[in-house]
């Protein structure tokens, strides 16, 4: 998801980068895919979906990030939300994805100057990117988590814990934990700042930091097959005060309702028949993480 505040990752939020295997087969598309969309139409409701079908493809924005949209090591688009798009755009009558990879901040921009048709990347909802483009209910929601050395030798299982102890703490590029640790009480001057959770992975084993904070579901699968570094257990950051749990969707441009909605439709009955959970977790979801939000709740109502 990163994932994050700001764009997503935030600050953004999370992070949404591109990861080891992909990054080749990331970078050989990129090129392919960055022609732009047809200009969006002043139709009520737009008719982008109706487009969408005559032409049998819609464009994906990705930022290479594992799990949410990325390229495999045999250059096949994947990842949660590129699963889940396969599923619900056929449903819709639109038979094939096309990944547009960029960076994840080039997302709501990307999206907004026409470059993809909808953005494919496990992107947090929050009120300032629902200010620039329109989100379907979240596919998921999150809690953050830390990669800590074997045994967590420091006790850090939240963000106050990162204060107190005054560990040297890492995230990503982005992250919306980088608002998360400043709110703790940590100084964003002396946050080191990664490319990923691979790079925030190999910071902790090499004992160049004690913490990095990233989404429960990527520092899971981050620590996977380390032997030097673990997983805490998921939390949530307290946000104003009061515990805040992420939900990550899909975001369409703003005059794009009607593709939004229709989507939403078929999001919510795949919910309903367990599909979803189906769909998400090969890639490290778990029921703990499929939710009800809606996007209006983490748009500020």
């Amino acid at each position: 998801m990163a994932p994050p505040i700001g764009n997503g990752e935030h600050i953004s939020a999370p992070t949404r980068r591109s990861l080891l295997a992909g990054v080749a087969a990331f970078g050989a598309l990129g090129a392919a895919g960055c022609s732009r969309v047809a200009t969006a139409s002043t139709t009520q409701g737009g008719d982008l979906l109706d487009r969408l079908r005559a032409q049998g493809v819609v464009r994906l924005g990705i930022a290479g990030e594992i799990p949410f949209g990325y390229i495999d090591k045999n250059g096949e688009l994947t990842g949660e939300a590129p699963e889940l798009a396969k599923v619900v755009f056929k449903r819709l009558g639109v038979d094939r994805v096309q990944p547009v990879p960029t960076e994840f901040g080039s997302l709501i921009p990307g999206l907004n100057s026409q470059q993809f048709d909808v953005v494919a990347a496990g992107m947090y909802v929050n009120p300032d990117r629902c200010e620039q483009v329109i989100f379907a209910d979240p596919d998921y929601q999150m809690l953050d988590s830390f990669i800590v050395r074997k045994g967590n030798p420091k006790g850090l299982h939240n963000y106050k814990d990162v204060v107190a102890k005054k560990a040297r703490f890492a995230t990503g590029t982005g992250y919306a934990e980088i608002q998360f640790a400043v709110e703790a009480g940590y100084q964003e001057s002396d946050i080191l700042i990664v490319p990923d959770q691979v790079a925030g992975l190999n910071a902790v084993e090499a004992g160049r930091v004690d913490v990095f904070a990233g989404t429960a579901v990527t520092t899971r699968a981050a620590v996977k097959k380390s032997g030097k570094a673990e997983a805490t257990k998921a939390f949530a950051p307290l946000v104003d005060g009061k515990p805040h749990v992420d939900g990550g969707a899909f975001a369409f441009r703003p005059t794009e309702t009607k593709l939004r909605d229709a989507f939403n439709v078929e999001l919510h009955k795949l919910k309903k028949s367990g599909e979803l959970f189906r769909i998400l977790r090969p890639f490290g979801f778990t029921e703990a993480e499929m939710t009800d939000l809606t996007a209006k709740e983490l748009c500020g109502g």
